[in-house]
């Protein structure tokens, strides 16, 4: 009988030892799972935050072209391109929240908080600039100022030397040419203040500029009217024709210092160097530091609750 009991006794140390390992394999497989799915979500997190990060770098270039951008077309195109970059990184920003809802750590959910606030800020700030760059109010004024106001002044000038070369043998020739010279001079000092109001951001120093040019504009106006007083120019043509072409010169004045006010690309080209470039650094340094936190994240397992 005692046979019988030793072969008993061995097929139960057999099966305790197969159950042995049969518990050490599936353990290991277990935690082999439990790796393959920490690093899963591990990796899944990173992609997002780097797509997040190229969305937000793609949306801040495209800004910037359109804030240099010289038409109304190229403005609109670049800042359409900014906004979908920038909607892009939104979506990809709550896919990471969903996913560190899931697990993560608290340091994760810290940083994912405050690169959440610094992108509303970031969004803020990219509405009010986009609306600004499309207008392109200082390149209009520009156009205006170099184009049709140029012209003019050239059409004032002309006539106005006519009339001091016809007058030369006039008695009163001295101060006919110097009435059309103060005239000449004075539009053309407006003229020059033009540009300098239209890259101007102060409305302090524009208000300067603009008192300057009235001060101008009443000279001009004074010698046209004393020119129109000397009986030999009474119905003359090239005094019509720079008392016409100064009348539209101040009509487009006060177009470019109109567009000059809203300074659209002046106060946009500010905003984009100052206040989106920082809370822009700032957004990339969060999200840098988020990534880094995720790769050196505990190996304990997945998920890990944040809270």
């Amino acid at each position: 009988m005692a046979r019988p009991r030793i072969r008993d006794f061995l097929w139960l140390i057999v099966g305790a030892a197969f159950f042995l390992v049969l518990i050490v394999g599936v353990a290991r497989f277990n935690q082999y799972g439990k790796a393959v799915a920490r690093a899963s979500f591990q990796t899944e997190r990173l992609d997002l935050i780097r797509r997040t990060r190229l969305a937000l770098a793609t949306a801040s270039e495209a800004e910037k072209s359109a804030v240099l951008a010289v038409s109304d077309e190229d403005s609109q195109g670049f800042a359409d391109q900014a906004r979908a970059a920038t909607t892009q990184a939104e979506r990809l920003r709550r896919e990471v929240q969903r996913l560190l809802s899931q697990g993560g750590t608290a340091h994760e959910a810290d940083l994912f908080a405050q690169f959440s606030e610094m992108f509303t800020e970031f969004q803020r700030i990219d509405g009010e600039l986009l609306a600004l760059t499309v207008k392109n109010t200082n390149m209009k004024a520009y156009s205006l100022a170099f184009g049709p106001a140029a012209q003019l002044i050239d059409d004032m000038n002309a006539p106005l030397s006519n009339i001091a070369a016809k007058s030369a043998n006039w008695p009163e020739s001295r101060n006919v040419a110097l009435l059309a010279l103060g005239a000449q001079n004075a539009a053309l000092s407006i003229q020059v203040l033009l540009a300098p109001h239209i890259a101007e951001e102060s409305d302090k120093r524009m208000d300067e500029f603009e008192a300057r040019m009235n001060e101008q504009a009443l000279v001009a106006r004074k010698d046209l009217d004393e020119l129109a007083a000397v009986p030999k120019l009474s119905g003359d043509p090239d005094l019509a024709k720079a008392t016409s072409a100064y009348g539209k010169f101040n009509a487009v004045k006060t177009q470019v210092l109109s567009l000059s006010r809203e300074n659209t690309n002046v106060r946009s080209l500010t905003i984009s160097l100052t206040q989106k470039r920082r809370v822009m650094l700032l957004c990339q340094e969060t999200l840098a530091r988020l990534e880094q936190a995720i790769i050196e994240e505990p190996k304990s397992g997945v998920p890990q609750s944040p809270r």
